[in-house]
């Protein structure tokens, strides 16, 4: 598609509604973080080894805990996925194209990310430390585990990817071009982006707080997007005013 569907937005750049997307996207992102964040947060049982250690420190996760990081995660995901919007907008009018497809992966996200990526998971966790409680078998455990997680999980990642992969590129390509009202290099302010820089800060070290933050990489990437895009909006409309 080569024409403009502002799929009832104004034609015009409406700051206060990309600002309160904004908000609420960075608000979306917290929630998806603590979500993360409370599934992550433990240590493995170092005295063990390979997949058996890893998987470990779910053993002593509470049903409560588990709930809580996959509700919270699924209300922040749908919430993301709506304030993307936001920054679709500001690519809408110079860069129909770059706009398509970031829509394009705002509907991945909304499908897959929640429902079809982030509960199943948490149901994954809620398998295997059942099973291990009532079994204590290691190895038929995960073995229905990896057949539950291959049946119900893998789809919805595999579809969830290029969707993922067009919409920081779309994102990416619009900014450093200068085909949104911000300078371009705020190009950095993208999800994918996020994550790498919390990988980096992560890589070095083995604690219930470090593990937590692994396991937090798309919601720290959401809180980068939509924190720096908040955070430099004042540039983006002096560069409207020129």
């Amino acid at each position: 598609m080569s024409t403009y569907n502002n799929i009832g937005i104004d034609s015009q750049l409406d700051w206060k509604r990309i600002a309160k997307l904004l908000r609420i996207g960075l608000f979306a992102a917290v929630l998806s973080f603590i979500s993360d964040f409370l599934l992550g947060y433990g240590v493995a049982d170092e005295s063990l080894e390979g997949l058996e250690m890893m998987l470990s420190a779910y053993v002593s996760l509470s049903d409560t805990r588990i709930f809580w990081s996959s509700f919270l995660g699924l209300l922040g995901i749908s919430l993301e996925a709506m304030s993307y919007f936001g920054v679709y907008r500001l690519m809408a009018e110079k860069s129909p194209k770059c706009a398509h497809a970031y829509r394009t992966g705002i509907f991945g996200y909304m499908l897959f990310a929640g429902c079809g990526i982030h509960v199943v998971m948490l149901a994954c966790v809620f398998v295997y430390k059942h099973l291990m409680l009532l079994t204590g078998d290691f190895s038929k455990s995960i073995d229905i585990m990896i057949s539950f997680a291959s049946y119900f999980l893998l789809p919805a990642f595999v579809i969830f990817m290029p969707f993922f992969v067009v919409f920081n590129v779309a994102q990416i390509i619009a900014f450093a071009k200068g085909y949104t009202p911000y300078p371009k290099w705020c190009w950095i302010f993208n999800v994918f982006g996020g994550m790498m820089i919390a990988m980096v800060f992560t890589s070095f070290g083995h604690s219930a707080f470090l593990n937590a933050l692994r396991a937090s990489y798309m919601g720290i990437g959401n809180i980068w997007m939509f924190g720096g895009l908040l955070l430099t909006m004042k540039l983006a409309k002096s560069n409207m005013s020129r």
